[in-house]
């Protein structure tokens, strides 16, 4: 069974930092593309940022210079550390695994965790 968990979301104020947990099971993680989305009320979806099986990086522009993905295959796990946070970055933050192979596409999500950035 395929599971994402989420960690790490909270309260913080403008200018803090936050560091986000996505704990994987149920499938190989070191193959798949690891991906951080986020919604904020009102919004589409956005690509935050996201990490290659080949730790190839990349940002939205929005975020570039003050988040950084990384991952951690021993422990099946994809981290977000964010700093410098700004109201704008309030939003549902969700973890996703993905993997596109030659005749379908392997999508799984988690089940989001909320980061509020207020004073």
């Amino acid at each position: 069974q395929v599971q994402l968990v989420e960690s790490g979301g909270g309260l913080v104020q403008p200018g803090g930092s936050l560091r986000l947990s996505c704990a994987a099971s149920g499938f190989i993680f070191s193959i798949y593309a690891m991906n951080w989305y986020r919604q904020a009320p009102g919004k589409q979806r956005e690509l935050v940022a996201a990490i290659t099986s080949g730790d190839s990086t990349n940002y939205a522009d929005t975020v570039k210079g003050r988040f950084t993905i990384s991952r951690d295959n021993a422990k099946n796990t994809v981290y977000l550390q964010m700093n410098s946070l700004k109201p704008e970055d309030t939003a549902v933050y969700y973890c996703n695994a993905e993997l596109i192979a030659t005749t379908r596409t392997y999508d799984y999500w988690g089940q989001g965790t909320q980061i509020t950035v207020s004073s």
